[in-house]
């Protein structure tokens, strides 16, 4: 009768593993956008132009010079479907010529999916797929983006511009001309860097002085994080953020723009979007005093920015005023020389302190091994290493408590159900043999920061997006393909649970016994990388304890003899 349970159990357990496998292959991947599933495999696929009435260019977008939503009223300009192609090594955007907005922005060495490298992730989209757009422009008195005919169509030589072999930097202008005043939107763009210098040329020959205010957003919709690659509820941070003089990085979520706006004046910092690996930032010059808001659109679309301080240009003058925006992903080198504070946009959370310097440490690693799978592996082994003695006093404490195991079921059989006898017997008990009944948790309460810390560095940590290991990992970001690491690390568990003592309450032993089974179901979607760290530690842990219980027990037993 054993033996057909068994052969059930197991049967039961591979149907099982086989449906897992093929509800992963049919739904464990992002779906690619439609206009690039038939797109060639050799051929990288051109920026779409697309024109959107819902989600087309109006003055309501436009922030009045004090930082307050326009007052024009909400009429719809269709969105031009010319829109104008940049492309560098590291940027293909799209810009629409009406506001001069960039509608759209790919990155190129950043594949949607590992199976498709020719589909490029995108992180600005004009309502393909969602909203979410980098807007700038001039304001105020006589700002052409505040005028009540809509804001003003640019013109370019041309329509389509590459970074070409060689050439480090791209300029792209696109003119505007009106009432005596030419406005040139200039486009500066650099080989292998992110940012974008966004800068307005006012050249003014009309007859009085001209005034206006530079105003920088981010718009985007409610729509879901499209480089999220957890399914396990821990999801990372996507909203808005921005840098104050009194708090550096300062989140502004999505139900918080619900509340109501958020409007403050600060000295330079910054203005940014978040999500998973990658974030796009709105960054002033540094002296400027400029007013920060968030607000909702009447469509629901959230906005943060920033309207800078009135710019005058006298009659038969020029003046220029510019910002970047940086649209790519989290490096944290890279940001920091950006602006003070845009580092920690790279959010490890409150343990950011320790974080920190085991992000350090690991790529650090990973210069010497190439690889970051290994490198996750060395980390964790010098961690292990760092903290061992603690460790050392947590399995000494298990290994005595194994030894007095038969004393404390003597004692139970002895006192039954008298609770308050059988507490008083194990206090004295523990006493005699120098055991301290928290000895086995305190260590490890110790060392949980730093495991909090470093699953948040292999969780937000960019440099871990897509990539390989070895055998049948090839993205360490994204859960194992066929489970393997999360069957291995709950068999590490239920190794591990052997080596402790047994709890004397029967029901805590129940609970204990199922732990290993409901960790390995909670991370069968938690991404490769992770799993990894904890078979590791698992493994070592098994080891170190392995040791130290038999150095235990062969002294308890020397003792005793």
């Amino acid at each position: 009768m054993d033996i057909k349970r068994t052969i059930l159990i197991v049967a039961l357990a591979v149907v099982s593993y086989v449906m897992v496998l093929k509800w992963n292959q049919d739904y464990g991947q992002a779906a690619l956008p439609t206009q690039n599933v038939a797109a060639s495999s050799t051929t990288a696929p051109a920026l779409p132009d697309t024109a959107s009435g819902n989600n087309a260019s109006n003055s309501a977008d436009v922030p009045t010079a004090n930082g307050e939503t326009s007052t024009v009223a909400e009429t719809p300009v269709a969105a031009s479907k010319d829109l104008i192609h940049i492309k560098t090594d590291v940027l293909d955007i799209a810009i629409d010529p009406q506001g001069g907005d960039i509608a759209q922005l790919r990155l190129p060495l950043y594949p949607r999916r590992q199976d498709h490298p020719d589909v490029p992730f995108q992180l600005f989209d004009n309502g393909n797929e969602r909203t979410y757009l980098a807007q700038s422009g001039l304001t105020g008195v006589d700002g052409p983006d505040a005028r009540a005919a809509g804001r003003p169509v640019f013109s370019t030589d041309k329509k389509t511009y590459e970074l070409a072999p060689g050439q480090d930097q791209l300029v792209v202008d696109l003119k505007f001309s009106e009432n005596g005043i030419n406005y040139i939107k200039r486009f500066t763009l650099k080989r292998g860097l992110y940012d974008v210098q966004v800068s307005y040329l006012i050249d003014n020959e009309s007859a009085k002085p001209w005034n206006g205010n530079l105003f920088a957003q981010l718009k985007r919709d409610n729509s879901s994080d499209p480089s999220s690659s957890t399914a396990t509820g821990t999801a990372t941070y996507l909203g808005a953020a921005l840098w104050t003089s009194s708090e550096p990085y300062k989140k502004v979520s999505m139900k918080d723009i619900d509340k109501g706006q958020l409007k403050e004046t600060v000295q330079g910092g910054w203005v940014a979007w978040l999500q998973h690996y990658f974030v796009t930032a709105w960054i002033p010059q540094k002296g400027d005093s400029n007013v920060v808001q968030t607000r909702k659109d009447s469509q629901g679309n959230y906005i943060i920015g920033f309207t800078g301080p009135t710019l005058t240009v006298e009659p038969g003058k020029t003046a220029e005023t510019s910002a970047t925006l940086y649209a790519g992903p989290k490096s944290q080198g890279v940001l920091k020389e950006l602006s003070p504070g845009l580092e920690l946009t790279v959010d490890y959370g409150i343990l950011w302190f320790i974080a920190q310097p085991i992000f350090w440490l690991l790529q650090h690693i990973h210069s010497l091994v190439g690889n970051w799978g290994w490198s996750i592996i060395f980390l964790t082994m010098l961690i292990k290493g760092i903290f061992f003695p603690l460790s050392a006093a947590s399995y000494k404490s298990m290994a005595r408590m194994r030894a007095v195991a038969p004393k404390l079921a003597a004692l139970k059989e002895q006192f039954g159900d008298d609770r308050q006898k059988m507490s008083q017997a194990m206090m004295e008990l523990y006493k005699k043999e120098k055991i301290n009944p928290l000895g086995g948790c305190l260590p490890i309460l110790v060392q949980m920061p730093v495991f909090l810390s470093l699953y948040w560095v292999l969780l937000e940590s960019v440099e871990m997006r897509q990539a390989p290991f070895m055998l049948w990992i090839t993205d360490l970001s994204i859960k194992d393909p066929f489970f393997i690491l999360p069957i291995i690390m709950g068999a590490t568990m239920f190794i591990q649970q052997r080596l402790n003592p047994t709890p004397p309450d029967p029901m805590q032993a129940k609970v204990m016994k199922l732990m290993p089974i409901i960790f390995t179901f909670f991370f069968l979607w938690f991404p490769a990388g992770l799993v990894l760290y904890w078979v590791v530690n698992n493994c070592l842990s098994i080891a170190q304890q392995w040791y130290i219980t038999r150095k235990v027990e062969a002294a308890t037993k020397k003792a005793a003899e």
